[in-house]
């Protein structure tokens, strides 16, 4: 019994003096941290998705604190109002940045791309991508499974039951880039948001052959180059056999939705341009009638000399 009591003993007074010993060391490594890093975290919407490149609001509002130049923090939820917001109480220059979508490059809905085999594994993206190339033969389309719906936390992502394609919301869309992050296929990217949600892009990512592309998808991407031509902007780019809209350079004047001969290229927000009737071949030029030389004419003269 001695023994135990004196055991007790013993640990409460190492732990006492730890408690005090960590109390001194704590005082005298203290830290003061900027009172104004709680109200810019106030401040910032709280959403914690981590699409400005910290692991939180927290993390954002440090560095929006501490750092001088400010213009590469940006916090795609709060957007352009935020931001200037939190610079003008932290009196600093608001970064600027243009609105952007989260945009699902992949038109292989089912009417276009047959299934080929079924799938019966863990109903995840990342898992069926590291198995095969999925259930179609395009080994660049998208899967299905909802990798970006559940990465998403503003719901504004959903995989159509009807065509298997992930499909955004433009109004509810952030552009925090969980979705591009989540995505195995890499074909959810982060464009330009033009003014009443239209949009004009290549809606394929396949770098296989023309020819292997449309087996395995109609509405797949052949690289023809006819987009290019067209586009009297340079925003078209062919590359691995894949045509490429730059949205900062589009002007969105729609040729080259016209131009496409297999309905890669995707409008949204807009109507096509009417397309320009062909023009009626011509016809034959009919030939040359030779008239008659004068014979009867030169046959009086020779007589009148006579």
């Amino acid at each position: 019994m001695t023994v135990l009591l004196s055991t007790i003993l013993t640990l409460s007074v190492l732990g006492v003096l730890s408690a005090v010993i960590l109390y001194f060391v704590a005082q005298k490594f203290h830290v003061e941290e900027d009172p104004r890093i709680d109200e810019v975290e106030k401040m910032l919407p709280g959403a914690n998705c981590g699409g400005c490149g910290f692991a939180g609001c927290r993390g954002m509002a440090d560095a929006l604190v501490k750092q001088d130049d400010i213009s590469a923090l940006y916090c795609p939820v709060g957007g352009a109002e935020v931001m200037k917001g939190v610079a003008s109480y932290l009196g600093k220059a608001a970064p600027e940045k243009e609105p952007a979508v989260a945009t699902v490059r992949c038109g292989g809905v089912c009417s276009k791309r047959p299934r080929t085999n079924e799938y019966n594994g863990s109903k995840s993206c990342a898992v069926a991508a590291s198995f095969y190339v999925g259930e179609t033969a395009c080994a660049y389309g998208c899967l299905g499974y909802g990798d970006c719906v559940e990465a998403c936390a503003f719901d504004a992502i959903k995989v159509n039951p009807e065509t298997g394609i992930a499909e955004v919301d433009a109004d509810k869309c952030t552009a925090c880039g969980a979705c591009v992050k989540a995505c195995p296929k890499h074909i959810i990217e982060l464009r330009k948001k033009w003014p009443k949600n239209r949009a004009v892009y290549v809606s394929c990512v396949s770098k296989d052959k023309g020819a292997v592309t449309m087996k395995a998808c109609k509405a797949g991407c052949i690289g023809c180059g006819k987009c290019a031509k067209v586009c009297a902007f340079g925003a078209i780019t062919i590359e691995n056999g894949v045509a490429y809209i730059d949205s900062q350079k589009c002007k969105l004047c729609r040729k080259c939705v016209n131009e496409c001969p297999t309905g890669a290229i995707v409008l949204k927000g807009m109507e096509p341009l009417p397309k320009e009737p062909k023009a009626p071949a011509a016809k034959p030029a009919e030939p040359k009638k030779v008239e008659p030389k004068a014979e009867v004419a030169n046959n009086d003269s020779v007589k009148e000399q006579k």
